[in-house]
């Protein structure tokens, strides 16, 4: 049923924006993009929900998937942003979404782990694009 209602939110996210995003993720006119305050929390949330759980040692990525998607989940709810900022954070977003989708079907900690990194790399890559 989570799988359900995750996939009907980013649908609907999808289905927001007019369009799935393409092309690479890219600056803007070399300064990084602005996010909308209402969308920022969730983001920077999410980032440390992870963070905790790599200072941590966490074993759980079961919780962690589900932890991440919430933030996701009010992230699309709070969406406001418009034009190419709007575009570009869809170039990384969907991604993400993808990482955090492939973290909840993990079947053995070796993969979650994997996966896990993949994400700390794609906070990375938001830091270095996003403000």
């Amino acid at each position: 049923m989570q799988k359900l209602i995750f996939a009907f939110s980013t649908l609907l996210f999808l289905a927001a924006c007019h369009s799935a995003p393409t092309g690479n993720l890219k600056l803007n006119n070399g300064e990084k993009w602005t996010v909308n305050a209402e969308m920022k929390p969730h983001i920077e949330k999410g980032n440390q929900l992870l963070d905790d759980f790599l200072a941590q040692n966490g074993t759980d990525y079961k919780k962690l998937a589900a932890d991440l998607k919430a933030q996701n989940d009010q992230l699309i709810k709070s969406c406001t942003m418009k034009g190419e900022s709007h575009e570009e954070l869809h170039k990384w977003l969907h991604p993400h979404i993808e990482l955090i989708s492939k973290l909840e079907d993990a079947a053995d900690e070796n993969f979650a782990k994997s996966i896990i990194t993949q994400l700390e790399q794609s906070f990375k890559i938001y830091q270095s694009h996003f403000q």
